[in-house]
């Protein structure tokens, strides 16, 4: 690994530190005398037309001026940001700037109503950006042209006649399988709500806050899954991401109304955040499934996903009503 650094990014070359955590990428911070970056390994793929996406996408983020900070792909001396390694199955790797501030801890939720602000104005910028590229990502909406190998039959297969290594989640499954049917059916709906590009992946792990003051973002990271999606998309993610939050309530609110000074949803868009919810939980769902039939994960991760997955669920068919009427409130409130 740090052979190919010396050979790509020859003025980076340093010392290589894993960082801990990722489901789809290993994370490396490369450290010499004079420089600091982050060397990302792409592991779920090998499309460099995705990793480019993302890069120009990135690029022209990097040119604007922003109140945070975005990563920022370095070149290789021939002008390339991503590279192929040889001894590591072909996968992909590629290099960005360092970006100081601290990952917020579980505990913490001073930092959310500053995330609402960082994720509205990104939300503003990201309808106006052209990365002249086309998003090879689907949308959300697109559930099975996304997981092929996700087919009705493998899923119901799965959900409701559970083999041996998942036996013991049948009602987690069940829970799991309901969704995914009921989500059906509104999918078609969907795709008449207002689109532009959106991050698709905005969490906690998915971004810094300032390390002088936890209250304040300091950036957003990770524009893997980037792509031309609803607009709502953006705060569905995240507002389903707050479930079970120790103070979900006050974490909701705080997010909402750091949001509403940037984004005004219309009537339609507000409407469809309980599905667009649920569809962002289903969709990690077959991400998982996904990576189990290829091989890349092995049981028990599944199994620990499904555990978690079917309580965001549950927690959500709870929560619902409570999270729409905090947004409309901090909406017309803005």
């Amino acid at each position: 690994m740090e052979k190919m650094i010396s050979q790509a990014w020859p003025a980076w070359n340093g010392t290589l530190r894993k960082r801990s955590g990722g489901w789809n990428n290993t994370t490396y911070f490369v450290e010499n005398s004079a420089h600091h970056a982050v060397l990302r390994i792409y592991d779920t793929h090998r499309d460099r037309d995705k990793i480019k996406f993302e890069h120009a996408v990135l690029q022209k983020l990097g040119g604007l001026d922003l109140p945070f900070k975005v990563p920022v792909p370095i070149c290789t001396p021939a002008g390339d940001t991503v590279v192929q390694l040889k001894d590591a199955d072909g996968k992909f790797a590629c290099l960005f700037k360092y970006i100081d501030g601290d990952s917020p801890a579980e505990e913490e939720n001073g930092y959310i109503e500053s995330f609402g602000q960082a994720a509205g104005w990104l939300s503003t910028v990201l309808s106006d950006i052209n990365p002249e590229l086309a998003p090879v990502y689907k949308p959300y909406y697109e559930l099975r042209p996304a997981y092929p190998l996700c087919t009705s039959e493998v899923i119901l297969e799965l959900c409701l006649k559970p083999p041996v290594p998942f036996a013991d989640l049948a009602p987690e499954l069940n829970m799991l399988y309901e969704a995914y049917d009921n989500i059906a059916v509104s999918l078609t709906e969907l795709q008449e709500l207002p689109h532009q590009l959106v991050h698709g992946d905005l969490n906690a792990s998915n971004l810094l806050v300032e390390t002088t003051d936890h209250r304040q973002v300091a950036a957003l990271l990770d524009f893997e899954f980037c792509t031309f999606d609803v607009r709502a998309m953006e705060l569905a993610v995240i507002l389903s991401g707050l479930l079970g939050h120790a103070e979900e309530k006050a974490a909701v609110r705080d997010f909402c109304r750091g949001f509403s000074r940037h984004i005004r949803l219309s009537e339609a868009e507000i409407k469809a955040i309980p599905v667009l919810m649920l569809l962002r939980k289903v969709d990690v769902f077959l991400h998982f499934v996904t990576r189990y039939l290829e091989g890349t994960d092995e049981a028990h991760v599944l199994q620990e996903q499904v555990k978690l997955l079917s309580e965001d669920i549950f927690q959500l068919s709870a929560g619902t009503s409570l999270i729409l009427e905090i947004l409309k409130e901090e909406q017309e409130g803005a």
